[in-house]
């Protein structure tokens, strides 16, 4: 329901309609929406030349590896007022509004596509930071954020109230960097990354797109009328989800990296625990170097690397002692490798300090004045009469 602030700027309607103040209300708004709806998917001056800023900073951020850039692109980026544009056609079952939507959208994508391998053309680098990187591989949390980022996006256009959240939506789904993404990663040929790329632009588009129906649907009886006859909101939902599919594989891996280090951790201070201070010990002055998990191994491989005072720590009995409790810790089975550092300690002999009763001196001994600070201050000269005026001759 509309505020009564809102209800009471709209002019009633005509009494041989019959229709109550709200409802009059709520008809003059969807007026008002398809206005504002139609401005938003047009393709224009503002459009482009936000688009070409956004994707400038994004690329360069990108290739800089700074978040804060790549953050500032995207609250320049327009895409999303188009997008829900094209979501109120689709609902309304305007064409004619959902296709200047969409066209509005591929200009957007092609010109930052264009943009970005250009710039990766000039820059020339021969490899990419996280920033790129992290983009590449999408999951089903990228669906889900992007889901929740259409509501609010459709949220703050039906309130007013609510329009500042527009910038954080916009940070929280971006649309302008993948697409960046996958200039760059065109321009090097990195053909396998650049699908990733892609697909999380897909990702987000369906996921901002239904979104904004399932909260157009849930505004009001009369849209939840058009979505159950909407066959291409019926189109748009199916898209979104078949991209489950490809998403589901993204999430797995990220389970499974998550589990893996998670493990590494764990593993690392068993083994810590087990060579320095319980049964295996190899003593005080061994350092684990480093510990490389191969999953692909079957048993998983543990490659370690220790460092030891002794080259003949650990024993190959140890090691085998180390696996078997490792083993019994763990609800895998796992081979274990190590490899000895041998760490040669050098330092000369140095006589002991001086001892007072079996103790250490309590103060150091003291400092010259000279080297601890300045001497004190000279004191003053005492002041000089002044000397009396001299008589002049007449």
């Amino acid at each position: 329901m509309f505020p009564a602030t809102a209800v009471q700027r709209l002019s009633p309607c005509s009494p041989s309609e019959g229709l109550t103040q709200v409802q009059c209300a709520r008809r003059r708004q969807v007026r008002q929406l398809i206005v504002d709806f139609e401005r938003d998917a047009g393709l224009d001056e503002v459009f482009v030349v936000l688009t070409l800023g956004a994707t400038a900073i994004a690329t360069l951020g990108l290739l800089s590896n700074s978040a804060a850039v790549v953050i500032g692109a995207m609250i320049i980026a327009p895409w999303i007022t188009p997008l829900r544009a094209t979501a109120f056609g689709i609902l309304r079952g305007r064409l004619k509004l959902v296709g200047r939507g969409l066209f509005t959208l591929l200009v957007g994508a092609l010109l930052s596509v264009g943009l970005s391998l250009l710039l990766g053309r000039l820059a020339g680098l021969p490899d990419f930071g996280s920033e790129v990187m992290a983009r590449t591989a999408p999951s089903l949390l990228d669906l889900g954020i992007a889901l929740v980022a259409g509501v609010i996006a459709v949220y703050a256009r039906l309130r007013s109230e609510a329009v500042s959240s527009m910038a954080g939506t916009a940070i929280a789904v971006a649309l302008v960097p993948p697409v960046c993404v996958l200039g760059l990663l065109l321009s090097a040929g990195e053909w396998d990354h650049a699908r990733g790329a892609g697909l999380l632009y897909l990702t987000n588009l369906f996921g901002i797109l239904s979104g904004c129906l399932a909260m157009l649907a849930k505004w009001g009886p009369g849209f939840r009328h058009y979505a159950r006859r909407s066959r291409l909101s019926v189109v748009s939902l199916g898209l979104t989800a078949l991209l489950v599919v490809p998403l589901s594989g993204g999430f797995i891996d990220l389970v499974r990296s998550a589990r893996e280090q998670v493990l590494k951790r764990e593993i690392t201070e068993t083994i810590e625990r087990l060579l320095v201070r319980e049964t295996v010990t190899v003593g005080q002055n061994a350092r684990l170097d480093s510990l490389l998990i191969d999953w692909a191994e079957n048993p998983p491989l543990i490659r370690l690397v220790l460092r030891t005072v002794d080259p003949d720590q650990p024993t190959p009995k140890q090691v085998a002692e180390l696996q078997r409790l490792i083993n019994a810790r763990q609800t895998l089975r796992f081979r274990l490798l190590v490899e000895r550092s041998a760490v040669e300690v050098v330092g000369p002999e140095t006589a002991p300090n001086p001892r007072e009763a079996g103790r250490l001196p309590l103060t150091p001994p003291p400092v010259p004045r000279s080297r601890l600070n300045p001497p004190p201050p000279l004191p003053p000269l005492p002041a000089l009469p002044r000397p009396e005026p001299l008589d002049t001759p007449e």
